[in-house]
C-alpha cells in the first residue's frame, strides 16, 4: 500500500474538487492528469500545471475518510485482540488511542503543509535534500497542493555505486540524528514512498510530513543518555538510561536480557569504523532474542508514546540503509551529536 492503493474515480474525483475549489476551477489550470500517480491509504496524488506555470502535485483526500477512522480502527483493534496475537494481559488501548489520534492529524493538510513549510525552513540550501514548496492558495484541510519534484523510489539507490548509496544513506540517518538533537522534531513515519531520489541533482526529496510531531524533551534526553552511554560502554549509565526511557522496568525479570540485547547492538556499532548494513548478523540475532523472549513470557510494559515513534523512524531508517546495502561509520554519526 505504499503508493498503489485504488484510487477514486474520475467523477468522484471532480465532485470533491468542486467541493473544495469551486466548479469553475479548471479555468486556472493549464493541465490536469485525472490519473493519480499515487494512491495510499488516505489519499491521492496528481500531476498537474497552473496557468501561471507553477508544476504541482496535487494530494486530495478520498471523501469521508476522516469520518472513518474511528470505526476502521476499532474493527482492527477487535480484530488484533481475537486474533490472539498478544497476550491477555497487554493493554492496546493506549495503542488504539494513539493511532486514532495520529490518523486524525494526518487527514489535516493544512497542518501537514505547515510542517512541510517548517522542514523547508530547518533544511534551506542544505545539499542533500529538496523539499516540495507548500501552496496555501490551492490547499484546504482535503486537498494538498505542492510543487512537483522529479525523482525516482529511494530503493532504485540500491542499484548505484557504492560511494552512492553510502552517500544516501549517511544524509539519512544524520538528518534523523538532526531531527532528534537539533530539531526537536520528527517526520516520524519511514514509509520508503515517502523518500525520492532524484540523480540528476543527487538529492533525496522528503514528501510527506502529515506524521511530523514536537519530541518532548525527556524523550531526547533520554535517547542522549542512552547513546552517550552506549557509546562509551558504561553499563551502570546503560540501565539507568533504560530505566528513564522505560524500555526495562528497573527491577523486572527481563531487564537483564533486554539490557544485553541494548548491548549487543553497541558491540557491533564499537567492533568496526564502519558498520555493514547488508551483514544481517545483527538483526538475526536481535530476532532470536525477541523471540525467545515471547516464548519465555516477556509483556512488553506500556511504552511512551513519543518513545514509539522515535522507535518507529529508528527502525525504518535502519531498514532502509539495510536496503541499500550501506557501509556507514555509525559510531562517528553518533559521536557527533551526543559525545
Amino acid at each position: 500500500m505504499r503508493d498503489q492503493a485504488h484510487f477514486m474515480p474520475p467523477k468522484q474525483l471532480r465532485d470533491v474538487l468542486n467541493r473544495t475549489w469551486g466548479t469553475d476551477w479548471r479555468k486556472s489550470f493549464k493541465a490536469f492528469n485525472v490519473r493519480p500517480i499515487a494512491a495510499a491509504s488516505i489519499g491521492q496524488v496528481h500531476r498537474a500545471t497552473l496557468k501561471d506555470g507553477r508544476d504541482v502535485a496535487i494530494k486530495v483526500q478520498y471523501p469521508g475518510i476522516a469520518r472513518s477512522i474511528d470505526s476502521d480502527i476499532a474493527n482492527v483493534a477487535a480484530l488484533v485482540r481475537m486474533s490472539g496475537l498478544l497476550p491477555k494481559s497487554f493493554d492496546l488501548g493506549p495503542y488504539i488511542q494513539e493511532a486514532r489520534s495520529q490518523l486524525h492529524e494526518e487527514t489535516d493538510y493544512e497542518r501537514e503543509g505547515w510542517h512541510m513549510r517548517h522542514f523547508a525552513d530547518l533544511l534551506q540550501g542544505d545539499e542533500a535534500f529538496e523539499i516540495p514548496e507548500f501552496f496555501p492558495d490551492w490547499s484546504t484541510p482535503e486537498v494538498l497542493t505542492m510543487s512537483f519534484l522529479e525523482g525516482r523510489p529511494i530503493e532504485t539507490v540500491s542499484d548505484a555505486t557504492r560511494e552512492e548509496r553510502n552517500r544516501v544513506s549517511e544524509a539519512l540517518v544524520d538528518l534523523t540524528l538532526r531531527e532528534v538533537f537539533e530539531f526537536g522534531i520528527m517526520q516520524s513515519d519511514p514509509n520508503f514512498a515517502n523518500y525520492r531520489y532524484n540523480p540528476a541533482n543527487e538529492k533525496i526529496s522528503l514528501l510527506d510530513f502529515g506524521a511530523a510531531r514536537a519530541l518532548q524533551p525527556s524523550a531526547i534526553d533520554g535517547y542522549m543518555h542512552l547513546l552517550r552511554a552506549g557509546l562509551r560502554e558504561d553499563d551502570e549509565e546503560l540501565r539507568n538510561a533504560a530505566i528513564q526511557l522505560k524500555l526495562v522496568e528497573g527491577d523486572g525479570p527481563f531487564d537483564d536480557r533486554i539490557l544485553g540485547m541494548i548491548r549487543i547492538v553497541f558491540d557491533a556499532i564499537l567492533s568496526a569504523n564502519e558498520f555493514d548494513f547488508s551483514d544481517r548478523t545483527l538483526s538475526n540475532h536481535l530476532n532470536k532474542e525477541g523471540m525467545a523472549l515471547a516464548r519465555a513470557g516477556y509483556i512488553p510494559p506500556p511504552m511512551r508514546m513519543d518513545i514509539l515513534y522515535l522507535q518507529r523512524k529508528i527502525g525504518g531508517i535502519f531498514l532502509l540503509v539495510t536496503r541499500l546495502s550501506a557501509s556507514l561509520p555509525v559510531k562517528a554519526l553518533l559521536a557527533k551529536y551526543v559525545i
